[in-house]
């Protein structure tokens, strides 16, 4: 069977106010083009369709669009919500959806309550699909006795019970089939690309790459926004998402993953790049070299650390050089330092995230749990909004 790895759309995502709702329209059209041109059996969408759980009108529009696209030639869809995804946004339309062939998993089910799908493709391959999605710190005890788990081992941690949730799911997948598990999680060890929430990427939401056995002959990952494979006893990949997000992407390569498996046989993997997005990158100097080396980035979104005394209206220079600008960080000379003469860093481009950080850093009050609690708080308030 073939099979089409996708995750991490974000659709609705701004870039400090300016709509990349073209970007993802045209990247996810190519996503369809990829599935088409490669005569996929089945596309799995590992979460984080939309960038929050309140997405515009548009948002929505493009999403629809693109799984009704997929399944449009009878190919089968498979949909698991992610951190960022409405849960109940998604079960609403999960009846419509199903009916062309899209199938949406938005909170963990026991394998006989729609947690497993065993299908045929048309060359006759069984496939035996587990899909779970995310799950949050304050579902996981649910989500573990929904599977069985004995509700008085509250001494469990969060990766210990979703490795229990995994284990049930496993071993419902029958042994004569392709054996695949489809999630959006943080698996321990994986590389950041820069977009993602880190409240949901640190210490208590890590599961380990142990948690995914050999007997899976495919781990199709979503949360993580660069491509990689993670170090389980299977082929257990994140795909990345299809559009740079953040500037600390800038590099990563922007692909879908489409792999080939039969029972009996290790699956093979390939990177295949989409198109659509615009690139994202920092340029670095004074106006005058901000000027000369804007050429070869009128296409591309900048982030521009400009070497300049700050005055009023600096910030309106460089935009007018760079129309493409999205943001901009004045580098001064030295550091800059509070009243009791400490070095303060800089606020300007700053996330809320960097500045609580940098916060507790001048503070003396670091602790990685404060701030992952930070982050926790900043997701609720921006999600109500």
């Amino acid at each position: 069977m073939r099979l089409l790895h996708t995750a991490d759309w974000h659709v609705g995502k701004t870039l400090r106010g300016r709509s990349r709702a073209d970007e993802h329209r045209a990247v996810l059209t190519d996503v369809v083009r990829v599935a088409r041109e490669r005569a996929v059996d089945t596309v799995v969408v590992a979460g984080d369709l939309f960038d929050s759980a309140s997405p515009p009108p548009e948002a929505e529009a493009i999403v629809y669009r693109t799984l009704l696209d997929l399944a449009d030639d009878g190919t089968r869809v498979f949909v698991v919500a992610g951190n960022h995804d409405n849960a109940r946004r998604l079960e609403a339309v999960a009846p419509l959806l199903g009916g062309v062939g899209v199938h949406v998993v938005t909170t963990p089910r026991r394998p006989a309550d729609g947690g497993v799908e065993v299908f045929e493709t048309a060359a006759g391959e069984c496939v035996a699909l587990a899909a779970l999605p995310f799950v949050s710190q304050r579902n996981i005890v649910r989500s573990d006795e929904l599977m069985g788990a004995d509700p008085d081992t509250h001494a469990l941690d969060y990766a210990a019970r979703l490795t229990h949730v995994v284990d049930v799911l496993v071993a419902a997948l029958p042994e004569e089939c392709v054996r695949i598990v489809l999630t959006h999680a943080f698996v321990e060890g994986g590389g950041l690309g820069g977009g993602e929430r880190s409240a949901h990427t640190i210490f208590d939401y890590a599961v380990k790459a142990a948690a995914f056995p050999s007997s899976l002959h495919y781990v199709a990952l979503g949360h993580l926004h660069r491509m990689q494979r993670m170090p389980a006893a299977c082929p257990a990949w994140y795909c990345g998402a299809p559009l740079q997000l953040d500037f600390g992407e800038a590099d990563e390569p922007r692909s879908v993953l489409v792999v080939d498996a039969t029972a009996g046989r290790p699956a093979s993997i390939e990177p295949v790049t989409v198109e659509g997005g615009r690139r994202l990158t920092t340029l670095r100097g004074t106006l005058e070299q901000l000027e000369a080396e804007q050429v070869g980035a009128d296409d591309a979104w900048i982030r521009a650390v400009v070497r300049e005394s700050p005055r009023i209206g600096l910030a309106d220079d460089v935009r007018h050089i760079l129309p493409n600008c999205v943001d901009v960080i004045v580098e001064t000379e030295g550091p800059r330092r509070g009243p009791d003469g400490r070095e303060v860093a800089a606020r300007a481009g700053k996330s809320p995230h960097e500045l609580f950080e940098a916060y507790l850093d001048e503070t003396d009050s670091a602790d990685p749990r404060v701030l992952g609690l930070f982050d926790e708080l900043l997701d609720e308030v921006s999600g109500a909004t």
